[in-house]
């Protein structure tokens, strides 16, 4: 199960690109309401995610995505169900996508350390250890960052290589027109 965190503040753009292009990569994906089923994104969309925080289950894990967005990010890493969760995936070799403010999540857990990264632009010093990019998109073994809702698509498809390979990213790629 690939597990997209949801708290309050999210950016909306960077939580459901990936959700959706994972699903049509036919990826087993539920979003997880931090705090509640219900959660609202730094713009005011309201939504009800598919699961509560206390229904992730971390024997069928297979991914963890982190959402930017203010505050959203700070609320994801004061959460323990959250860091317990990107923690079992470091742990365990499993992958982890963050994106925009998000991977300074990843930075404070030590997981950047002598790893290449990205994050959106102010966040660069809280990349603890990282080799700090400039690219849109970052994967470097099993963590994979991008810079912000700007490169959503890119995230999103990049996350279905690492789960689905590079043939099903290029047919959806395709499928969305995206060039």
């Amino acid at each position: 199960m690939i597990y997209v965190f949801l708290a309050n503040g999210f950016e909306e753009v960077e939580a459901f690109t990936p959700v959706d292009l994972l699903r049509r990569a036919e990826c087993q994906v539920k979003t997880v309401g931090v705090g509640g089923k219900t959660v609202t994104g730094s713009h005011g969309i309201a939504v009800t995610a598919d699961i509560a925080q206390s229904e992730v289950i971390t024997d069928d894990m297979e991914m963890v995505v982190l959402p930017g967005g203010m505050p959203g990010t700070l609320n994801l890493e004061k959460n323990p169900i959250v860091t317990a969760s990107v923690r079992y995936c470091l742990e365990n070799g499993l992958p982890v996508g963050a994106i925009c403010a998000a991977p300074s999540i990843l930075g404070h857990l030590g997981a950047l350390k002598g790893k290449r990264a990205v994050c959106f632009p102010g966040f660069e010093e809280q990349l603890l250890g990282a080799q700090v990019l400039q690219d849109p998109v970052c994967t470097d073994g099993n963590i994979t960052t991008a810079r912000g809702a700007g490169v959503a698509v890119d995230f999103a498809l990049e996350l279905v290589r690492v789960m689905a390979g590079e043939e099903t990213a290029g047919r959806i790629r395709a499928s969305i027109q995206c060039i």
